[in-house]
């Protein structure tokens, strides 16, 4: 996974076109409970490798709206599993897509401190001035 859309979210959905994974969905269709904002799919986000920036957060108009999370993958697993945060898919023959069944490619140049403390995307990568 590694991006999480915040309660700062102000519901543009910009993200979700941009998407290559189609990772993010809007908050009615949203697997949490009572969600009122976007939401990043984490068993499908790629953040982007191939860019220079995840393109959720180049554009996204509100600063600070996505922020870094844990790598998806088998390290993490129970970062996601037991997260109230998100809601994994359950795939009809392979179970729960969790990160020790697919890992998801992730910015290794991200540090898990900035992981750890949800550090804005866009700070990270200087997308504001």
């Amino acid at each position: 996974m590694a991006v999480l859309i915040t309660e700062n979210c102000i519901n543009c959905d910009a993200c979700i076109e941009e998407c290559p994974a189609s990772a993010i969905v809007g908050a009615d269709e949203s697997p949490l409970k009572g969600a009122e904002h976007t939401y990043v799919k984490p068993e499908k986000c790629i953040e982007c490798v191939d860019a220079a920036v995840p393109k959720c957060a180049d554009v996204c108009p509100t600063e600070g709206c996505i922020v870094w999370d844990m790598p998806y993958t088998e390290t993490y697993n129970d970062h996601f599993v037991d997260s109230d945060d998100y809601v994994i898919r359950v795939h009809k023959k392979k179970g729960i897509m969790s990160p020790e069944v697919s890992p998801r490619p992730f910015r290794e140049n991200i540090s898990i401190d900035d992981r750890t403390n949800r550090v804005s995307v866009g700070e990270t990568l200087k997308l504001y001035n």
